[in-house]
């Protein structure tokens, strides 16, 4: 038997793509190297993720995706284990002192989005495999792949460890940093084509304190704890994350917490993970005072360096999908979304070659061109976020950038997904790019900022005044979200400032931005709307089928 597409990797975007495509007719095969899913990085899902999730599923009719886009569907359907995101936090640290309660900054999801989870991926990687089944894809797990062999005009051969040859007409690679597919075709770039260079070590944890009970982040005075979302400790030359699992009140007890050490690679004498974490304790207190009982469920992971990429993610007869493509850093969490938006792409132009047999590389030109659109974006920020470390004033506005980003993004999907409804016209998402070329200058200016920072050519101070008015001079942002604004630490969507931003919408916003705002609140209410008109035996939980079997 020869499959249209062959998926290799099981992990999110593969599963995804794998049930949209089988959904849709076509013959689909996904293999997956571990017997059985495990602990992977990538376990916030921001609520930008969750709209491209829920894009994917109306647009694919894969209504199953939908179902991790919030906890309260996430709980339901899937898992008891995960976490609950609703918020992002920031704290900033010096090295041997104590943290100012100012040096914050916090990004609140609105009342109107559903509260996102954090991903207990164990579980939902499973539950995303069960769903690529359900759907038609052949689906093989403990399934290493081995050699890959494409014939131009002919399609591939793919080859497991256990000897079995199989045949596709096309690749998608979403195996990650381990991508066979970039292996056999010599794809990775050296060095990698990427300004920001790190590296990490992470595991899960017990005894993880929230941080909101320590001492300093008692004094900080956000809006939303910090123990109900994703925690960024940043300093000078890094950032630690802290994501728990079991924060929901709802959610079965569970004490274990997502932990991670990124640091900046500088070729120095790598020690062993314990050694380091516990050096980092020491020096920065306050960071220490939340880990004083924790201890690893797991080995620490480590990756001596993170970032890499590759010179070509879509040719004759593959593609090169997420993180087999390339990787920054994991910092604002936009691995998942990244993925699913290549997945939204990808999955349209494959259905349509499985119709017409034209499986050109021409075809899928435009998914090269977003992931490597995204992969630039994504390195300007988190190099020029990495030199904002050192200086609390220049974070502030750097991590402004971030959130227009991810917010824009967000109201984006949600208006395509609003117009979608309405038209049934899948041409809706492919315009779903927010913001113009202003907005697309944003990131590149404040790399280039930070830059003159590090040579020495330009103050903090004065790099994070420019940003800042920069944002000020963003025509398509309401003015009353306070993204301008120093002083103002929290991106805090209260009915007061929303009521401000919706008279700006009526009364003074551009014509584009307006229709967009619009659109997109108008669709999330919808949204709210139905789900509370949806009842819990609407749909077979992967849960009850699991114990069906």
């Amino acid at each position: 038997m020869t499959y249209d597409v062959g998926v290799i990797g099981g992990g999110f975007a593969g599963p995804v793509l794998a049930a949209a495509l089988a959904r849709n007719g076509v013959r689909t095969l996904l293999l997956e190297s571990r017997p059985s899913p495990g602990f992977r990085v990538g376990e916030t899902l921001v609520p930008y993720a969750s709209s491209l999730l829920r894009a994917v599923a109306r647009r694919y009719d894969v209504p199953e995706v939908e179902a991790l886009g919030t906890l309260r569907s996430v709980e339901r359907d899937v898992s008891q284990s995960c976490g609950v995101m609703r918020n992002m936090g920031f704290v900033l640290h010096r090295e041997g002192l104590r943290q100012h309660p100012g040096e914050v900054y916090q990004v609140v999801n609105p009342k109107v989005v559903p509260d996102p989870p954090h991903l207990f991926r164990a579980d939902t990687d499973a539950y995303l495999l069960d769903v690529a089944r359900h759907h038609g894809a052949d689906v093989r797990t403990g399934a290493e792949v081995t050699d890959v062999r494409i014939e131009p005009g002919a399609g591939a051969r793919l080859r497991t460890a256990d000897g079995a040859d199989l045949d596709v007409r096309y690749v998608v690679d979403a195996a990650g940093h381990r991508s066979p597919l970039a292996r056999e075709l010599g794809l990775r770039e050296e060095p990698p084509a990427l300004r920001h260079r790190s590296r990490a070590f992470f595991t899960h944890m017990t005894g993880v304190l929230p941080y909101d009970r320590t001492p300093a982040g008692r004094l900080s005075g956000q809006p939303s704890p910090w123990h109900e979302g994703t925690l960024h400790h940043v300093f000078d030359g890094g950032w630690i994350w802290v994501i728990p699992f079991g924060n929901q009140r709802q959610a079965a007890a569970s004490s274990v917490c997502s932990v991670g050490v990124v640091l900046r690679e500088t070729g120095a004498e790598v020690r062993s993970p314990e050694r380091e974490f516990a050096e980092l304790l020491a020096r920065f207190p306050d960071i220490g005072a939340q880990f004083e009982h924790a201890a690893p469920v797991r080995p620490w992971t480590s990756a001596p360096r993170l970032q890499y990429s590759s010179r070509s993610t879509a040719g004759e007869g593959y593609c090169l999908l997420g993180h087999a493509a390339g990787f920054v850093d994991p910092l604002y969490s936009r691995g998942l979304a990244h993925g699913l938006e290549v997945v939204g792409a990808l999955a349209r132009p494959l259905i349509d070659a499985a119709r017409d047999g034209d499986w050109s590389a021409a075809r899928f030109r435009p998914v090269e061109d977003l992931q490597r659109a995204l992969l630039t974006a994504h390195d300007d920020l988190t190099y020029a976020s990495f030199v904002a470390f050192r200086d609390y004033d220049l974070f502030n506005a750097v991590v402004r950038v971030w959130t227009l980003s991810t917010v824009l993004g967000a109201l984006a999907v949600e208006n395509a997904c609003a117009a979608y409804a309405k038209s049934g016209d899948e041409g809706v998402f492919a315009a779903a790019r927010p913001g113009g070329e202003h907005f697309a200058s944003l990131a590149p200016l404040a790399r280039r900022l930070c830059e003159e920072v590090e040579d020495g050519g330009r103050s903090a101070k004065d790099a994070a005044e420019r940003i800042f008015a920069a944002l000020g001079a963003a025509d398509y942002v309401p003015p009353a979200l306070g993204l301008a604004d120093p002083a103002d630490r929290f991106f805090h969507n209260t009915p007061a400032r929303m009521v401000r931003a919706a008279r700006w919408v009526r009364t003074e916003a551009p014509e584009e931005t307006a229709a967009l705002l619009k659109g997109a609140m108008a669709g999330l209410v919808r949204e709210r709307l139905r789900s509370r008109r949806r009842r819990q035996g609407d749909s077979t939980s992967w849960s009850h089928r699991q114990a069906a079997r």
